[in-house]
Protein backbone atom coordinates (compact mmCIF):
# COMPACT_ATOMS: atom_id res chain seq x y z
CA UNK A 1 0.00 0.00 0.00
CA UNK A 2 1.34 3.49 -0.83
CA UNK A 3 2.63 5.61 2.02
CA UNK A 4 2.15 9.31 2.76
CA UNK A 5 3.78 11.47 5.41
CA UNK A 6 2.79 15.10 5.34
CA UNK A 7 5.81 17.31 4.55
CA UNK A 8 5.25 19.41 7.67
CA UNK A 9 8.90 20.46 7.89
CA UNK A 10 8.76 22.08 4.46
CA UNK A 11 5.43 23.68 5.27
CA UNK A 12 6.86 25.15 8.48
CA UNK A 13 9.87 26.48 6.58
CA UNK A 14 7.58 28.40 4.23
CA UNK A 15 5.05 29.66 6.76
CA UNK A 16 7.56 30.59 9.48
CA UNK A 17 10.97 31.20 7.92
CA UNK A 18 10.44 32.18 4.31
CA UNK A 19 7.12 34.06 4.29
CA UNK A 20 6.87 34.82 8.04
CA UNK A 21 3.12 34.94 8.53
CA UNK A 22 3.64 36.80 11.80
CA UNK A 23 4.62 39.97 9.94
CA UNK A 24 0.96 40.26 8.92
CA UNK A 25 -0.28 40.09 12.51
CA UNK A 26 -2.01 43.45 12.08
CA UNK A 27 -4.52 41.80 9.74
CA UNK A 28 -7.60 39.89 10.93
CA UNK A 29 -6.84 36.26 11.72
CA UNK A 30 -3.06 36.48 11.37
CA UNK A 31 -2.39 37.44 14.99
CA UNK A 32 -4.01 34.18 16.09
CA UNK A 33 -1.83 32.15 13.73
CA UNK A 34 1.16 31.98 16.04
CA UNK A 35 3.95 29.51 15.24
CA UNK A 36 2.66 27.20 18.00
CA UNK A 37 -0.86 27.23 16.56
CA UNK A 38 0.39 26.58 13.04
CA UNK A 39 2.67 23.75 14.17
CA UNK A 40 -0.13 22.11 16.17
CA UNK A 41 -2.44 22.25 13.15
CA UNK A 42 0.18 20.77 10.86
CA UNK A 43 1.21 18.03 13.26
CA UNK A 44 -2.30 16.82 14.11
CA UNK A 45 -3.51 17.16 10.55
CA UNK A 46 -0.49 15.27 9.28
CA UNK A 47 -1.14 12.35 11.64
CA UNK A 48 -4.82 12.11 10.73
CA UNK A 49 -4.19 12.22 7.00
CA UNK A 50 -1.48 9.58 7.29
CA UNK A 51 -3.38 7.21 9.56
CA UNK A 52 -7.02 7.67 8.50
CA UNK A 53 -7.34 9.12 5.02
CA UNK A 54 -4.36 7.62 3.18
CA UNK A 55 -5.48 3.99 3.69
CA UNK A 56 -8.88 4.88 2.19
CA UNK A 57 -7.34 6.06 -1.08
CA UNK A 58 -6.99 2.56 -2.50
CA UNK A 59 -10.38 1.57 -1.06
CA UNK A 60 -12.02 4.41 -2.96
CA UNK A 61 -10.24 3.47 -6.16
CA UNK A 62 -11.29 -0.19 -5.98
CA UNK A 63 -14.87 0.25 -4.73
CA UNK A 64 -15.88 3.53 -6.32
CA UNK A 65 -19.28 5.06 -5.66
CA UNK A 66 -22.57 3.22 -6.18
CA UNK A 67 -25.79 4.74 -7.50
CA UNK A 68 -28.99 3.02 -6.37
CA UNK A 69 -32.30 2.75 -8.19
CA UNK A 70 -33.79 5.64 -6.21
CA UNK A 71 -30.99 7.94 -7.39
CA UNK A 72 -29.13 7.93 -4.08
CA UNK A 73 -25.36 7.39 -4.05
CA UNK A 74 -23.23 5.51 -1.54
CA UNK A 75 -19.58 6.51 -1.17
CA UNK A 76 -16.80 3.93 -0.64
CA UNK A 77 -16.34 2.14 2.66
CA UNK A 78 -14.92 4.45 5.31
CA UNK A 79 -15.50 7.71 3.44
CA UNK A 80 -18.54 8.77 5.45
CA UNK A 81 -16.88 8.18 8.80
CA UNK A 82 -13.70 9.89 7.65
CA UNK A 83 -15.73 12.88 6.50
CA UNK A 84 -17.33 13.19 9.93
CA UNK A 85 -13.87 13.14 11.52
CA UNK A 86 -12.64 15.67 8.98
CA UNK A 87 -15.44 18.04 9.96
CA UNK A 88 -15.05 17.47 13.70
CA UNK A 89 -11.35 18.28 13.41
CA UNK A 90 -12.16 21.56 11.66
CA UNK A 91 -9.83 20.83 8.75
CA UNK A 92 -12.09 22.60 6.27
CA UNK A 93 -12.99 25.67 8.36
CA UNK A 94 -9.52 27.09 9.00
CA UNK A 95 -9.89 30.22 6.85
CA UNK A 96 -13.68 30.63 6.99
CA UNK A 97 -15.27 33.69 8.61
CA UNK A 98 -15.86 33.24 12.38
CA UNK A 99 -19.24 34.95 11.96
CA UNK A 100 -20.46 31.73 10.37
CA UNK A 101 -18.52 29.33 12.58
CA UNK A 102 -15.13 29.37 10.88
CA UNK A 103 -11.75 29.80 12.53
CA UNK A 104 -10.70 32.92 10.61
CA UNK A 105 -7.04 31.90 10.24
CA UNK A 106 -4.83 32.65 7.22
CA UNK A 107 -5.66 30.98 3.93
CA UNK A 108 -2.06 29.77 3.59
CA UNK A 109 -2.59 27.48 6.59
CA UNK A 110 -5.79 26.17 5.01
CA UNK A 111 -3.86 25.47 1.83
CA UNK A 112 -1.25 23.50 3.76
CA UNK A 113 -3.91 21.27 5.30
CA UNK A 114 -5.76 21.01 1.98
CA UNK A 115 -2.54 19.86 0.35
CA UNK A 116 -2.44 16.98 2.83
CA UNK A 117 -6.02 16.03 1.98
CA UNK A 118 -5.37 16.04 -1.77
CA UNK A 119 -2.12 14.12 -1.42
CA UNK A 120 -3.56 11.43 0.81
CA UNK A 121 -6.85 10.98 -1.05
CA UNK A 122 -7.63 13.19 -4.05
CA UNK A 123 -11.13 11.78 -4.63
CA UNK A 124 -12.11 12.41 -0.99
CA UNK A 125 -10.60 15.90 -1.03
CA UNK A 126 -13.00 17.00 -3.73
CA UNK A 127 -16.03 16.77 -1.41
CA UNK A 128 -14.91 19.42 1.12
CA UNK A 129 -12.93 21.25 -1.57
CA UNK A 130 -15.98 21.99 -3.71
CA UNK A 131 -17.96 22.87 -0.60
CA UNK A 132 -15.36 25.47 0.27
CA UNK A 133 -15.69 27.03 -3.17
CA UNK A 134 -19.48 27.11 -2.96
CA UNK A 135 -19.18 28.62 0.52
CA UNK A 136 -17.01 31.43 -0.79
CA UNK A 137 -19.31 32.13 -3.76
CA UNK A 138 -22.27 32.57 -1.42
CA UNK A 139 -20.14 34.52 1.06
CA UNK A 140 -19.08 37.06 -1.58
CA UNK A 141 -22.24 37.25 -3.68
CA UNK A 142 -25.20 36.08 -1.59
CA UNK A 143 -27.65 38.28 0.27
CA UNK A 144 -27.41 38.57 4.05
CA UNK A 145 -30.37 36.22 4.34
CA UNK A 146 -28.75 33.66 2.04
CA UNK A 147 -25.49 33.82 3.97
CA UNK A 148 -27.24 33.37 7.31
CA UNK A 149 -29.33 30.54 5.89
CA UNK A 150 -26.63 28.44 4.23
CA UNK A 151 -23.14 29.33 5.45
CA UNK A 152 -23.26 28.11 9.08
CA UNK A 153 -24.23 24.55 8.08
CA UNK A 154 -21.79 24.59 5.16
CA UNK A 155 -19.06 25.73 7.54
CA UNK A 156 -19.59 22.80 9.88
CA UNK A 157 -19.78 20.44 6.93
CA UNK A 158 -23.31 19.31 7.77
CA UNK A 159 -24.21 20.57 4.30
CA UNK A 160 -21.92 20.29 1.31
CA UNK A 161 -21.84 22.29 -1.94
CA UNK A 162 -21.31 21.79 -5.66
CA UNK A 163 -20.85 23.82 -8.81
CA UNK A 164 -23.05 23.04 -11.83
CA UNK A 165 -21.76 24.49 -15.10
CA UNK A 166 -21.23 21.89 -17.83
CA UNK A 167 -24.04 20.52 -19.98
CA UNK A 168 -24.00 17.80 -22.66
CA UNK A 169 -23.72 20.35 -25.47
CA UNK A 170 -21.25 22.73 -23.82
CA UNK A 171 -18.11 22.54 -21.73
CA UNK A 172 -15.91 25.62 -21.64
CA UNK A 173 -18.25 27.62 -23.87
CA UNK A 174 -20.83 28.34 -21.18
CA UNK A 175 -22.67 30.74 -23.45
CA UNK A 176 -24.33 27.65 -24.94
CA UNK A 177 -26.07 26.72 -21.68
CA UNK A 178 -29.71 25.65 -22.12
CA UNK A 179 -30.79 25.13 -18.51
CA UNK A 180 -33.66 27.50 -17.89
CA UNK A 181 -35.01 29.37 -14.90
CA UNK A 182 -38.68 30.38 -14.76
CA UNK A 183 -39.58 33.16 -12.28
CA UNK A 184 -42.27 32.37 -9.72
CA UNK A 185 -44.66 34.69 -7.93
CA UNK A 186 -42.94 34.12 -4.58
CA UNK A 187 -39.55 35.30 -5.90
CA UNK A 188 -38.11 31.82 -6.43
CA UNK A 189 -37.35 30.19 -9.77
CA UNK A 190 -38.09 26.81 -11.29
CA UNK A 191 -34.86 25.37 -12.64
CA UNK A 192 -34.94 22.76 -15.41
CA UNK A 193 -32.12 21.19 -17.38
CA UNK A 194 -29.31 18.69 -17.20
CA UNK A 195 -25.76 19.14 -15.93
CA UNK A 196 -22.93 16.65 -16.41
CA UNK A 197 -19.60 15.88 -14.72
CA UNK A 198 -20.83 17.31 -11.41
CA UNK A 199 -18.34 16.27 -8.75
CA UNK A 200 -19.92 15.34 -5.41
CA UNK A 201 -23.34 15.91 -6.97
CA UNK A 202 -24.98 13.20 -4.85
CA UNK A 203 -23.60 11.27 -1.88
CA UNK A 204 -24.36 9.99 1.61
CA UNK A 205 -21.96 12.10 3.69
CA UNK A 206 -24.02 15.23 4.46
CA UNK A 207 -27.59 16.11 5.42
CA UNK A 208 -28.07 18.45 2.47
CA UNK A 209 -26.27 19.37 -0.73
CA UNK A 210 -26.33 23.01 -1.84
CA UNK A 211 -26.00 23.11 -5.61
CA UNK A 212 -24.89 26.32 -7.31
CA UNK A 213 -26.41 26.17 -10.77
CA UNK A 214 -25.93 28.31 -13.86
CA UNK A 215 -29.16 28.76 -15.84
CA UNK A 216 -30.80 31.23 -18.20
CA UNK A 217 -33.89 33.14 -17.11
CA UNK A 218 -36.62 33.18 -19.73
CA UNK A 219 -36.12 36.10 -22.08
CA UNK A 220 -32.48 36.64 -21.08
CA UNK A 221 -29.92 37.65 -23.73
CA UNK A 222 -28.06 34.94 -25.60
CA UNK A 223 -24.55 33.95 -24.62
CA UNK A 224 -22.66 34.63 -21.40
CA UNK A 225 -24.50 37.92 -20.83
CA UNK A 226 -27.76 36.07 -20.19
CA UNK A 227 -26.61 33.61 -17.53
CA UNK A 228 -27.69 33.78 -13.88
CA UNK A 229 -26.58 31.83 -10.81
CA UNK A 230 -28.96 30.03 -8.46
CA UNK A 231 -28.84 28.20 -5.14
CA UNK A 232 -30.69 24.91 -5.58
CA UNK A 233 -30.67 22.78 -2.40
CA UNK A 234 -31.17 19.03 -2.54
CA UNK A 235 -33.78 19.45 0.19
CA UNK A 236 -35.83 22.65 0.31
CA UNK A 237 -35.57 24.18 3.77
CA UNK A 238 -38.58 24.28 6.05
CA UNK A 239 -39.71 27.25 8.14
CA UNK A 240 -37.06 26.47 10.75
CA UNK A 241 -34.25 26.35 8.22
CA UNK A 242 -33.89 22.57 8.29
CA UNK A 243 -33.94 20.21 5.29
CA UNK A 244 -37.57 19.54 4.36
CA UNK A 245 -39.11 18.24 1.15
CA UNK A 246 -36.91 16.76 -1.57
CA UNK A 247 -36.30 19.27 -4.34
CA UNK A 248 -36.69 18.48 -8.03
CA UNK A 249 -33.02 17.59 -8.47
CA UNK A 250 -31.66 14.06 -8.80
CA UNK A 251 -28.63 12.08 -9.88
CA UNK A 252 -29.42 10.47 -13.22
CA UNK A 253 -26.21 8.47 -13.35
CA UNK A 254 -22.56 8.24 -12.33
CA UNK A 255 -19.82 8.90 -14.85
CA UNK A 256 -17.48 5.97 -15.56
CA UNK A 257 -14.10 7.61 -15.10
CA UNK A 258 -10.43 6.84 -15.59
CA UNK A 259 -9.65 7.83 -11.99
CA UNK A 260 -10.94 9.58 -8.85
CA UNK A 261 -13.37 6.68 -8.49
CA UNK A 262 -14.07 7.60 -4.87
CA UNK A 263 -15.73 10.84 -5.92
CA UNK A 264 -19.32 10.77 -7.13
CA UNK A 265 -19.18 12.45 -10.53
CA UNK A 266 -22.83 12.80 -11.47
CA UNK A 267 -25.25 13.54 -14.24
CA UNK A 268 -27.64 15.91 -12.47
CA UNK A 269 -31.23 16.33 -13.66
CA UNK A 270 -33.18 19.44 -12.68
CA UNK A 271 -36.95 19.08 -13.11
CA UNK A 272 -38.56 22.37 -12.07
CA UNK A 273 -36.39 22.42 -8.98
CA UNK A 274 -36.83 25.38 -6.65
CA UNK A 275 -33.92 27.78 -6.99
CA UNK A 276 -32.92 31.09 -5.43
CA UNK A 277 -31.13 33.80 -7.43
CA UNK A 278 -27.68 34.83 -6.20
CA UNK A 279 -26.86 38.43 -7.01
CA UNK A 280 -28.32 40.10 -10.07
CA UNK A 281 -30.09 38.58 -13.02
CA UNK A 282 -27.79 37.86 -15.98
CA UNK A 283 -24.69 38.40 -13.81
CA UNK A 284 -24.21 34.77 -12.89
CA UNK A 285 -20.78 34.32 -14.41
CA UNK A 286 -19.35 37.10 -12.27
CA UNK A 287 -20.54 35.29 -9.16
CA UNK A 288 -19.59 31.84 -10.38
CA UNK A 289 -16.04 32.99 -11.19
CA UNK A 290 -15.46 33.28 -7.45
CA UNK A 291 -16.02 29.55 -7.14
CA UNK A 292 -14.31 28.72 -10.42
CA UNK A 293 -11.12 30.56 -9.46
CA UNK A 294 -11.17 28.97 -6.01
CA UNK A 295 -11.49 25.59 -7.70
CA UNK A 296 -8.66 26.33 -10.14
CA UNK A 297 -6.27 27.13 -7.32
CA UNK A 298 -7.42 23.95 -5.58
CA UNK A 299 -6.75 21.94 -8.72
CA UNK A 300 -3.27 23.48 -8.95
CA UNK A 301 -2.82 22.24 -5.39
CA UNK A 302 -3.80 18.76 -6.56
CA UNK A 303 -0.93 18.85 -9.06
CA UNK A 304 1.74 19.49 -6.47
CA UNK A 305 0.08 17.18 -3.91
CA UNK A 306 0.06 14.27 -6.35
CA UNK A 307 3.70 14.90 -7.20
CA UNK A 308 4.56 14.95 -3.48
CA UNK A 309 2.95 11.63 -2.59
CA UNK A 310 4.13 9.92 -5.79
CA UNK A 311 7.69 11.13 -5.19
CA UNK A 312 7.62 9.93 -1.58
CA UNK A 313 6.73 6.43 -2.73
CA UNK A 314 9.20 6.45 -5.61
CA UNK A 315 12.04 7.56 -3.32
CA UNK A 316 11.21 4.84 -0.81
CA UNK A 317 11.19 2.23 -3.57
CA UNK A 318 14.46 3.53 -5.02
CA UNK A 319 16.20 3.23 -1.65
CA UNK A 320 15.19 -0.42 -1.34
CA UNK A 321 15.15 -1.81 -4.86
CA UNK A 322 18.43 -3.52 -5.83
CA UNK A 323 19.35 -3.40 -9.51
CA UNK A 324 22.81 -3.28 -11.17
CA UNK A 325 25.86 -1.51 -9.81
CA UNK A 326 26.65 2.18 -9.58
CA UNK A 327 28.54 3.60 -12.56
CA UNK A 328 31.28 4.73 -10.18
CA UNK A 329 31.67 1.42 -8.37
CA UNK A 330 29.61 -0.59 -5.85
CA UNK A 331 27.89 1.46 -3.16
CA UNK A 332 26.49 -1.57 -1.29
CA UNK A 333 29.23 -4.20 -1.72
CA UNK A 334 27.62 -6.46 0.86
CA UNK A 335 24.54 -6.68 -1.40
CA UNK A 336 24.24 -8.48 -4.75
CA UNK A 337 23.42 -5.14 -6.39
CA UNK A 338 23.11 -1.47 -5.47
CA UNK A 339 19.81 0.26 -4.70
CA UNK A 340 18.61 2.04 -7.80
CA UNK A 341 18.76 5.43 -6.10
CA UNK A 342 22.50 5.47 -6.93
CA UNK A 343 21.76 5.70 -10.67
CA UNK A 344 21.81 9.22 -12.17
CA UNK A 345 18.69 8.72 -14.28
CA UNK A 346 16.68 7.64 -11.23
CA UNK A 347 18.03 10.66 -9.39
CA UNK A 348 16.99 12.83 -12.35
CA UNK A 349 13.36 11.77 -12.00
CA UNK A 350 13.33 12.11 -8.22
CA UNK A 351 15.06 15.49 -8.26
CA UNK A 352 12.89 16.87 -11.07
CA UNK A 353 9.86 16.10 -8.94
CA UNK A 354 11.37 17.34 -5.67
CA UNK A 355 12.48 20.67 -7.14
CA UNK A 356 9.09 21.17 -8.75
CA UNK A 357 7.10 20.25 -5.63
CA UNK A 358 9.02 22.53 -3.29
CA UNK A 359 8.83 25.45 -5.70
CA UNK A 360 5.14 24.88 -6.43
CA UNK A 361 4.34 24.65 -2.73
CA UNK A 362 6.03 27.99 -2.17
CA UNK A 363 4.18 29.61 -5.08
CA UNK A 364 0.82 28.26 -3.91
CA UNK A 365 1.23 29.41 -0.31
CA UNK A 366 2.60 32.79 -1.41
CA UNK A 367 -0.44 33.25 -3.63
CA UNK A 368 -2.70 32.29 -0.70
CA UNK A 369 -1.11 35.08 1.34
CA UNK A 370 -1.93 37.51 -1.45
CA UNK A 371 -5.51 36.26 -1.49
CA UNK A 372 -5.80 37.30 2.14
CA UNK A 373 -4.07 40.62 1.45
CA UNK A 374 -6.52 41.32 -1.38
CA UNK A 375 -9.36 41.01 1.14
CA UNK A 376 -7.80 42.29 4.35
CA UNK A 377 -4.89 44.68 3.67
CA UNK A 378 -5.28 48.10 5.22
CA UNK A 379 -4.29 50.15 2.16
CA UNK A 380 -5.93 50.14 -1.24
CA UNK A 381 -2.64 49.83 -3.12
CA UNK A 382 -1.74 46.54 -1.46
CA UNK A 383 -5.25 45.18 -1.97
CA UNK A 384 -5.12 46.11 -5.66
CA UNK A 385 -1.69 44.58 -6.20
CA UNK A 386 -2.64 41.34 -4.50
CA UNK A 387 -5.90 41.14 -6.44
CA UNK A 388 -3.90 41.61 -9.66
CA UNK A 389 -1.58 38.80 -8.62
CA UNK A 390 -4.51 36.49 -8.00
CA UNK A 391 -5.87 37.16 -11.49
CA UNK A 392 -2.46 36.69 -13.10
CA UNK A 393 -1.30 33.62 -11.21
CA UNK A 394 -4.50 31.57 -11.08
CA UNK A 395 -4.19 30.18 -14.64
CA UNK A 396 -0.45 29.62 -14.12
CA UNK A 397 -0.92 27.69 -10.88
CA UNK A 398 -3.75 25.65 -12.34
CA UNK A 399 -2.10 24.73 -15.64
CA UNK A 400 1.62 24.71 -14.89
CA UNK A 401 1.33 22.79 -11.65
CA UNK A 402 -1.09 20.18 -12.94
CA UNK A 403 1.03 19.62 -16.06
CA UNK A 404 4.22 19.20 -14.06
CA UNK A 405 2.42 17.27 -11.34
CA UNK A 406 1.21 14.75 -13.89
CA UNK A 407 4.74 14.47 -15.31
CA UNK A 408 5.99 13.79 -11.79
CA UNK A 409 3.52 10.93 -11.28
CA UNK A 410 4.67 9.50 -14.63
CA UNK A 411 8.28 9.67 -13.46
CA UNK A 412 7.35 8.05 -10.14
CA UNK A 413 5.81 5.14 -12.02
CA UNK A 414 8.94 4.94 -14.16
CA UNK A 415 11.13 4.68 -11.06
CA UNK A 416 9.15 1.60 -10.06
CA UNK A 417 9.81 -0.01 -13.43
CA UNK A 418 7.54 -2.98 -14.10
CA UNK A 419 6.23 -2.82 -10.53
CA UNK A 420 4.84 0.63 -11.24
CA UNK A 421 2.71 -0.75 -14.03
CA UNK A 422 0.89 -3.09 -11.65
CA UNK A 423 -1.95 -1.92 -9.45
CA UNK A 424 -0.64 -3.25 -6.14
CA UNK A 425 2.00 -0.52 -5.77
CA UNK A 426 -0.49 2.34 -6.23
CA UNK A 427 1.43 4.33 -8.83
CA UNK A 428 -1.22 3.64 -11.45
CA UNK A 429 -3.87 5.26 -9.27
CA UNK A 430 -1.80 8.41 -8.78
CA UNK A 431 -1.34 8.63 -12.54
CA UNK A 432 -5.01 8.03 -13.32
CA UNK A 433 -6.28 10.35 -10.61
CA UNK A 434 -3.94 13.18 -11.47
CA UNK A 435 -4.72 13.31 -15.18
CA UNK A 436 -8.13 14.86 -14.52
CA UNK A 437 -6.43 17.89 -12.95
CA UNK A 438 -5.17 18.91 -16.40
CA UNK A 439 -8.72 18.72 -17.76
CA UNK A 440 -11.35 19.96 -15.36
CA UNK A 441 -11.94 23.53 -14.19
CA UNK A 442 -10.92 24.66 -17.66
CA UNK A 443 -8.41 22.58 -19.59
CA UNK A 444 -4.80 23.68 -19.40
CA UNK A 445 -5.01 24.94 -22.98
CA UNK A 446 -7.89 27.19 -21.98
CA UNK A 447 -5.87 28.47 -19.01
CA UNK A 448 -3.00 29.34 -21.35
CA UNK A 449 -5.37 31.21 -23.69
CA UNK A 450 -6.84 33.04 -20.69
CA UNK A 451 -3.36 34.12 -19.63
CA UNK A 452 -2.34 35.35 -23.09
CA UNK A 453 -5.70 36.59 -24.31
CA UNK A 454 -7.13 38.24 -21.20
CA UNK A 455 -4.70 38.54 -18.30
CA UNK A 456 -1.64 39.72 -20.21
CA UNK A 457 -3.10 42.96 -21.52
CA UNK A 458 -5.71 43.56 -18.80
CA UNK A 459 -5.54 47.12 -17.47
CA UNK A 460 -2.76 47.96 -19.90
CA UNK A 461 -0.56 45.07 -18.80
CA UNK A 462 -0.58 46.18 -15.16
CA UNK A 463 -0.76 42.65 -13.73
CA UNK A 464 2.45 41.30 -15.20
CA UNK A 465 4.27 44.62 -15.02
CA UNK A 466 3.63 44.86 -11.28
CA UNK A 467 4.71 41.27 -10.71
CA UNK A 468 7.91 41.58 -12.72
CA UNK A 469 8.69 44.88 -11.01
CA UNK A 470 8.53 43.08 -7.67
CA UNK A 471 10.90 40.41 -8.94
CA UNK A 472 13.26 43.11 -10.26
CA UNK A 473 13.29 44.95 -6.95
CA UNK A 474 13.87 41.75 -4.98
CA UNK A 475 16.83 40.86 -7.17
CA UNK A 476 18.32 44.34 -6.76
CA UNK A 477 17.80 44.33 -2.98
CA UNK A 478 19.49 40.95 -2.51
CA UNK A 479 22.52 41.23 -4.76
CA UNK A 480 25.73 40.95 -2.80
CA UNK A 481 24.20 38.66 -0.16
CA UNK A 482 26.36 35.73 -1.24
CA UNK A 483 28.10 34.41 -4.32
CA UNK A 484 25.61 31.53 -4.51
CA UNK A 485 22.57 33.79 -4.38
CA UNK A 486 24.15 36.27 -6.77
CA UNK A 487 24.50 33.51 -9.35
CA UNK A 488 20.88 32.53 -8.97
CA UNK A 489 19.73 36.15 -9.14
CA UNK A 490 21.53 36.46 -12.45
CA UNK A 491 19.60 33.47 -13.75
CA UNK A 492 16.29 34.85 -12.47
CA UNK A 493 16.97 38.15 -14.23
CA UNK A 494 17.90 36.37 -17.46
CA UNK A 495 14.73 34.28 -17.39
CA UNK A 496 12.68 37.35 -16.61
CA UNK A 497 14.24 38.98 -19.66
CA UNK A 498 13.18 36.02 -21.79
CA UNK A 499 9.63 36.38 -20.50
CA UNK A 500 9.63 40.08 -21.38
CA UNK A 501 10.93 39.20 -24.86
CA UNK A 502 8.09 36.71 -25.24
CA UNK A 503 5.56 39.34 -24.18
CA UNK A 504 6.95 41.80 -26.72
CA UNK A 505 6.84 39.17 -29.47
CA UNK A 506 3.23 38.26 -28.66
CA UNK A 507 2.25 41.93 -28.58
CA UNK A 508 3.77 42.46 -32.01
CA UNK A 509 2.67 39.24 -33.65
CA UNK A 510 -0.42 38.09 -31.77
CA UNK A 511 -2.60 40.96 -32.89
CA UNK A 512 -1.40 40.60 -36.47
CA UNK A 513 -2.30 36.91 -36.46
CA UNK A 514 -4.26 35.64 -33.43
CA UNK A 515 -3.08 32.10 -34.19
CA UNK A 516 0.41 33.21 -33.18
CA UNK A 517 -0.91 33.94 -29.70
CA UNK A 518 -2.74 30.63 -29.56
CA UNK A 519 0.26 28.67 -30.83
CA UNK A 520 2.56 30.17 -28.25
CA UNK A 521 0.19 30.23 -25.29
CA UNK A 522 1.19 26.87 -23.79
CA UNK A 523 4.91 27.64 -23.86
CA UNK A 524 4.32 31.20 -22.69
CA UNK A 525 2.44 29.95 -19.64
CA UNK A 526 5.24 27.52 -18.83
CA UNK A 527 7.83 30.26 -19.28
CA UNK A 528 5.87 32.47 -16.88
CA UNK A 529 5.60 29.52 -14.49
CA UNK A 530 9.39 29.14 -14.49
CA UNK A 531 9.88 32.85 -13.74
CA UNK A 532 7.46 32.60 -10.81
CA UNK A 533 9.15 29.42 -9.57
CA UNK A 534 12.55 31.03 -9.95
CA UNK A 535 11.41 33.90 -7.74
CA UNK A 536 10.19 31.43 -5.13
CA UNK A 537 13.46 29.49 -5.23
CA UNK A 538 15.37 32.75 -4.89
CA UNK A 539 13.49 33.61 -1.70
CA UNK A 540 13.88 30.08 -0.34
CA UNK A 541 17.60 30.08 -1.10
CA UNK A 542 18.11 33.36 0.73
CA UNK A 543 16.32 32.02 3.80
CA UNK A 544 18.10 28.66 3.74
CA UNK A 545 21.53 30.31 3.41
CA UNK A 546 20.87 32.24 6.60
CA UNK A 547 20.24 29.01 8.53
CA UNK A 548 22.41 26.40 6.81
CA UNK A 549 25.50 24.78 8.29
CA UNK A 550 24.03 23.87 11.66
CA UNK A 551 22.73 20.64 13.17
CA UNK A 552 19.56 20.62 11.09
CA UNK A 553 20.33 19.13 7.64
CA UNK A 554 17.04 20.46 6.25
CA UNK A 555 18.54 23.80 5.18
CA UNK A 556 21.58 22.25 3.51
CA UNK A 557 19.29 19.87 1.62
CA UNK A 558 17.14 22.82 0.57
CA UNK A 559 20.22 24.48 -0.93
CA UNK A 560 21.13 21.32 -2.83
CA UNK A 561 17.61 21.20 -4.29
CA UNK A 562 17.89 24.89 -5.18
CA UNK A 563 21.12 24.17 -7.04
CA UNK A 564 19.32 21.45 -8.98
CA UNK A 565 16.43 23.75 -9.87
CA UNK A 566 18.69 26.52 -11.15
CA UNK A 567 21.00 24.19 -13.05
CA UNK A 568 18.51 21.73 -14.52
CA UNK A 569 14.96 23.17 -14.57
CA UNK A 570 15.13 26.94 -14.94
CA UNK A 571 17.21 26.73 -18.18
CA UNK A 572 14.16 25.20 -19.88
CA UNK A 573 12.91 28.79 -20.19
CA UNK A 574 15.03 29.31 -23.29
CA UNK A 575 13.32 26.45 -25.09
CA UNK A 576 9.91 27.87 -24.23
CA UNK A 577 10.91 31.26 -25.62
CA UNK A 578 12.11 29.72 -28.89
CA UNK A 579 8.82 27.85 -29.22
CA UNK A 580 6.75 30.97 -28.51
CA UNK A 581 8.60 32.87 -31.23
CA UNK A 582 8.18 30.02 -33.72
CA UNK A 583 4.65 31.27 -34.27
CA UNK A 584 1.74 29.41 -35.80
CA UNK A 585 2.90 28.80 -39.37
CA UNK A 586 4.20 25.24 -39.02
CA UNK A 587 1.52 24.37 -36.48
CA UNK A 588 -1.41 25.39 -38.68
CA UNK A 589 -0.04 24.60 -42.14
CA UNK A 590 -1.17 20.98 -42.45
CA UNK A 591 -4.70 20.79 -43.94
CA UNK A 592 -7.35 19.55 -41.52
CA UNK A 593 -8.19 16.61 -43.77
CA UNK A 594 -4.58 15.43 -43.55
CA UNK A 595 -4.92 14.57 -39.87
Amino acid sequence: MPIYDAPTRDMQFLLHDCFDLQKYSNLPGFADATPDVIDAFLEESGKWHRDVLTPLNRVGDQEGCVRHDDGSVTTPTGFKDAYQQFCENGFGTIAMDPEYGGQGLPLALQYAVSEMTSASNQAFAMYPGLSGGAWRAIYQNGSDEQKQTYLPKMTTGEWTGTMNLTEPQCGTDLGLIRSKAVPQADGTYKISGQKIWISAGEHDMSDNIIHLVLARIEGAPDGIKGISLFIVPKFVLDADGNPGERNGVSCGGLEEKMGIHGNATCVMNYDEATGYLIGEENKGMRAMFVMMNEARLGVGMQGLAAAEVANQNAAAFARDRLQSRSLTGPKAPEQPADPIIVHPDVRRMLMDSRAFVEGARALTYWTAIHSDLADKAEDEGTRQKSDDYMALLTPIIKAYQTHKGFEATCDAMQVFGGSGYTEEWGMSQFLRDTKIAMIYEGTNGIQALDLVGRKLMADGGRYWQTFLQEVTEWCADNKGTSDVLDGYIGQIEATKGELQEAIQWLAANGMQNPNNAGAGSHDFLHLFGLVAMGYMWGMMTKTALEKAGGDDPYYDNKLITAQYFFSRLLPMSTTHLVRVKAGAEAMMALPAEAF
